[in-house]
């Protein structure tokens, strides 16, 4: 991963972070994987306007549900996956959801949605996931 790509990742960890605690708004992370390249500008189409959306490569991209609690964070996650399949014809997209936890470091943050993306992407079934996939 882009060092800068990373401090960005960090910056609006720590800002959002900051937001929740002087303002005492929910916010949830999430890492999308869509196998074909998307441009960010296509896929800010399918993200709702108040959210955080950084591309990390060519096929992932960290989100921040800005606003939002982690059980609408999955909805809001299957809505985009419903939009991404109508858009490419491709069912490959899976989006793991993290929940909040200002103890977690940014780095933290983002290996956690790596590990649960990775379990996500074992099964084509469900393809939003969340943190109790690590549990299982």
């Amino acid at each position: 991963m882009n060092a800068n790509i990373l401090n960005r990742i960090k910056v609006l960890v720590k800002k959002t972070y900051y937001t929740n605690e002087r303002f005492q708004v929910s916010a949830t992370f999430a890492l999308l994987y869509h196998e074909e390249p998307l441009n960010v500008i296509e896929l800010s189409k399918y993200v709702r306007i108040s959210d955080h959306l950084i591309q990390v490569d060519e096929n992932h991209y960290f989100i921040i549900f800005a606003f939002t609690e982690q059980e609408n964070a999955y909805k809001a996650a299957q809505n985009i996956i419903h939009n991404l399949d109508s858009y490419s014809n491709n069912h490959t997209t899976c989006i793991a959801v993290d929940a909040f936890d200002k103890t977690k470091t940014p780095e933290n943050v983002l290996n956690r949605l790596k590990q649960i993306l990775k379990e996500t992407r074992k099964s084509s079934y469900i393809r939003v996931e969340t943190d109790d996939i690590l549990d299982r």
